[in-house]
């Protein structure tokens, strides 16, 4: 018989594996350095880079760069939210008297807030 190819080689740094074939593919899939909890508005990020700048995308994941990227993406849009949300309510007179006063009033202007709030925040981080 033959002799027996090994499973693994690596050459130049990469691992190349024996398929059942009898071919070596290189394996391409990319460590990340981190397993960063990646919420609502990371994965709409995401999504958007993968659609629309291809090339930015598989750089950040062969990087490992990509869960932290998006990680950082995702905090930042919830604390431009927070203090956004915060800074209006302030200016608008949304108070914690007119929630007690008429609850649903309250309610229709906070969500009133957080929609036009997050609407800006998917103009200016997410979708650019």
């Amino acid at each position: 018989m033959g002799k027996e190819l090994p499973e693994v080689i690596v050459e130049n740094g990469i691992e190349y594996y024996l398929a059942e074939n009898g071919c070596y593919y290189p394996d391409i899939s990319a460590e990340q350095n981190s397993d960063y909890p990646i919420g609502k508005y990371g994965t709409m990020r995401g999504e958007y880079i993968m659609k629309n700048d291809r090339y930015r995308y598989f750089g950040m994941v062969l990087d490992g760069t990509w869960n932290e990227y998006l990680h950082g993406v995702d905090e930042e849009c919830y604390r431009v939210l927070e203090m956004a949300v915060k800074r209006i309510k302030e200016k608008e007179g949304v108070t914690e008297d007119l929630k007690s006063r008429n609850p649903m009033l309250w309610v229709g202007k906070v969500n009133n807030i957080m929609a036009r709030t997050e609407e800006e925040i998917l103009r200016e981080i997410i979708y650019v």
